[in-house]
């Protein structure tokens, strides 16, 4: 079992950036297919990003397509969400999670996925 702990979250000016981690425990993230959700309130939980264990399959949601990006470094067994001009709709819990299983066009299935973090929160200023 793989443990995910986020951590970057915190109160952000409409229209600028932050950097989520995610730290996976382990000795084989390279294995694990990895993704990024979000909940905001009233909402279910919602895909963001995932990305393929050798980084070379990225997938976005169409609404964080040109502002977000995943990106992994296995050397560090961190995930990252790179998020630029944060707007509304942006705030949020948000979440990594793992599988073993490449899921390919599953990527933004929530079932598919197998192990998930505790959450970081992402707050919106101005």
């Amino acid at each position: 079992q793989v443990q995910l702990v986020e951590s970057g979250g915190g109160l952000v000016q409409a229209g600028g950036s932050v950097r989520l981690s995610c730290a996976a425990s382990g000795r084989t993230f390279s294995s694990y297919f990895m993704g990024w959700f979000r909940q905001a309130p009233g909402k279910e939980r919602e895909f963001v990003a995932s990305v393929s264990g050798n980084g070379g399959n990225t997938r976005r949601a169409d609404s964080v397509k040109g502002r977000f990006t995943i990106s992994r470094d296995n050397a560090k067994n961190t995930l990252y969400l790179q998020m630029s001009s944060l707007r509304p709709g942006d705030p949020a819990v948000y979440y990594c999670a793992a599988t073993m299983n490449d899921l390919g066009f599953l990527y933004s299935r929530r079932s598919r996925y197998d192990y998930w973090g505790q959450g970081t929160r992402v707050n919106v200023s101005s």
